[in-house]
């Protein structure tokens, strides 16, 4: 900063009030100072400037899948509620494994972050609820029994009744469930669909493929669907992006979506309103839940809050055309 003073022939207490982007300085010694960070390659020392303050102005934000469009959603939330601040955010992912999730928080640890928000993690609950104790910490997408970590869901059995439902005011019987194993939410939307069933006397042809919330695992449970005596006139799958790779599959066995097979999904991202797709999902609202995490966890660092909270989200329905009554 004094060698950017010097050349611009003003003071350093004037440099530091153009990087801090006061009011209180002169269009033209701003335009000076700044000609003059430029000309030298000048950027400021974030970790310098913040030692006073013992904040880095940072939050670390891990998401579950980067393949999967509705953790795009979900960020694209959280960045539009940091610029109404001055904070920064630092991305990572697990790539969906437990222990590259723990080593990617610890790095966060290690970084200083202001806070730390979760979307949709595999680590265990005892070492979410330890990070939660060294910094403020917010999970999204995922039900925790915590008295110490604040939450953002989506009532994931109400979603998955919701689908169930639909189907079978359709007139589909024949309902597969394609899970999301022990992915975040995936045994709350496998419970909803057994109880769905069971509400609507169905409980006895209830089906769950295995699934992971892949592309992959869509297209491995159709295929393990088409080896069967009978192929169900629907199929739930636990997410859209499991709901692509069954469309794909279906397609492939020359049946059609959704004259032969109707398929719902779940998040509804922006693979599901694709024209070729037009897929029938539940709505979660990804950039509604982001803000409201970032604002959440905004409540923790200003210690405005001291006990932990649970934000839950309605879902909804949204009708496109995959899904029909049943012609077989």
């Amino acid at each position: 900063m004094e060698d950017v003073a010097r050349l611009a022939g003003v003071s350093r207490a004037l440099v530091s009030l153009v990087i801090r982007d006061s009011p209180k300085v002169s269009e033209r010694s701003r335009r000076d100072v700044l000609a003059a960070a430029e000309q030298l390659g000048y950027r400021p020392n974030l970790i310098a400037r913040n030692l006073a303050s013992r904040r880095t102005m940072m939050i670390g934000v891990l998401l579950n899948d980067l393949h999967n469009p509705f953790f795009a959603e979900v960020a694209d939330g959280i960045l539009e509620a940091a610029d109404r601040t001055d904070y920064r955010i630092l991305f990572s992912t697990g790539r969906r494994d437990p222990g590259d999730e723990a080593a990617a928080v610890e790095a966060f640890l290690e970084l200083r972050v202001d806070g730390v928000i979760l979307v949709s993690p595999n680590i265990p609950v005892s070492q979410v609820e330890a990070a939660a104790g060294d910094v403020p910490l917010v999970v999204v997408c995922r039900s925790l029994r915590s008295h110490v970590v604040d939450t953002v869901t989506n009532d994931e059995r109400v979603g998955a009744e919701l689908a169930v439902a639909h189907l079978v005011g359709l007139g589909h019987r024949l309902i597969v469930h394609i899970d999301g194993g022990r992915g975040a939410g995936g045994p709350q939307r496998r419970e909803g669909y057994r109880r769905a069933m069971r509400r609507h006397g169905l409980a006895d042809q209830a089906c769950i493929v295995r699934g992971d919330f892949t592309e992959e695992s869509g297209t491995r449970a159709v295929a393990e669907l088409l080896e069967g005596a009978a192929l169900p006139t629907a199929i739930f799958a636990a997410n859209d992006v499991s709901a692509v790779g069954a469309f794909d599959r279906l397609e492939q066995a020359g049946l059609r979506v959704p004259e032969d097979v109707s398929l719902i999904g779940y998040d509804n991202t922006s693979l599901a309103a694709m024209h070729h797709l037009s897929l029938t999902t539940i709505d979660q609202p990804r950039a509604a839940m982001g803000r409201l995490a970032f604002e959440t966890l905004l409540e923790r660092i200003g210690r405005s809050r001291p006990t932990a909270v649970n934000h839950a989200v309605v879902p909804s329905l949204v009708v496109r055309r995959s899904t029909a009554p049943p012609t077989r």
